[in-house]
């Protein structure tokens, strides 16, 4: 894995999308592709605004549009479980298929562009969290959310859609409330490192390709270590006492990067 370290002389455009009808698709996953991603260079300097529909067509990608994106990964604060959720299957891109807690986009307004400790990416987080998964906002604080890197990766979907992100990995752990969105989340399940590993050996499970990607290269390091030093601290999931702590991964040594993996 290499640091982006391309200069860029100049920003792509999109082409048109006039003709691209969304007539056959879900008339709420619809509506949310109006929303305003954020464009951005390969080194996550942010330039403009588009909407998602014209930021996820792969036409568009071709020409190397690229925008903003976040990944959380909760996790059970007792006993160290990844919360994984399965998207809906009215879902535009990537439907069907298992993914961290929640992928989603900061939006272009104004307290999800403060780019200063990743405040806008944090916003982002806590207001689609209740939106896929229904956690209370109440449960859910900026300072929750510990950030690890960011990674430049490309997806095709189906053809016609797909992604082409700066995407920011949060971690956290949290005791949450659910009440799934089953426009967004059609399931649901909290996961040890073990029983991720054995999902993805099962031929029924597909997974969409930034979590596979992250898995890969990241997470179980990052998860390993997490619970390594949470034990330190006196955590004991079979005894019952103490607590995983994201926030033990603080400040590690990716987080000024840019990874690529494309």
């Amino acid at each position: 894995m290499a640091t982006t370290t391309e200069t860029v002389t100049s920003v792509p455009g999109p082409t048109g999308t006039a003709t691209i009808s969304l007539d056959t698709y879900d008339e709420e996953q619809v509506r949310l592709m109006e929303e305003r991603c954020i464009l951005v260079t390969p080194e996550d300097k942010a330039y403009g605004e588009d909407s998602k529909k014209t930021c996820h067509l792969m036409s568009n990608i071709s020409t190397g549009l690229l925008h903003r994106a976040f990944s959380v990964f909760l996790f059970r604060p007792s006993d160290g479980r990844l919360l994984l959720q399965k998207r809906a299957d009215e879902k535009i891109t990537f439907p069907s298929m298992w993914t961290n807690t929640c992928c989603s986009h900061p939006l272009s307004i104004r307290a999800e562009l403060v780019e200063e400790n990743q405040a806008g990416v944090r916003a982002a987080a806590i207001r689609k969290l209740p939106h896929e998964l229904g956690i209370p906002p109440s449960q859910l604080k900026p300072e929750d959310f510990t950030f690890l890197t960011r990674i430049h990766y490309l997806a095709p979907s189906d053809g016609l859609w797909g992604e082409h992100e700066i995407d920011y990995i949060l971690f956290c752990t949290l005791d949450v409330d659910l009440d799934l969105n089953p426009n967004e989340v059609s399931d649901a399940r909290y996961v040890s490192r073990d029983e991720l590993e054995q999902m993805f050996q099962e031929s029924t499970n597909s997974f969409t390709p930034w979590f596979k990607l992250i898995a890969r290269d990241l997470l179980y390091p990052w998860w390993d270590e997490m619970l390594a030093k949470s034990r330190a601290e006196g955590w004991d999931a079979e005894k019952g006492v103490g607590k995983v702590r994201a926030g033990v991964l603080e400040g590690g040594d990716k987080t000024a990067e840019v990874i690529s993996m494309l």
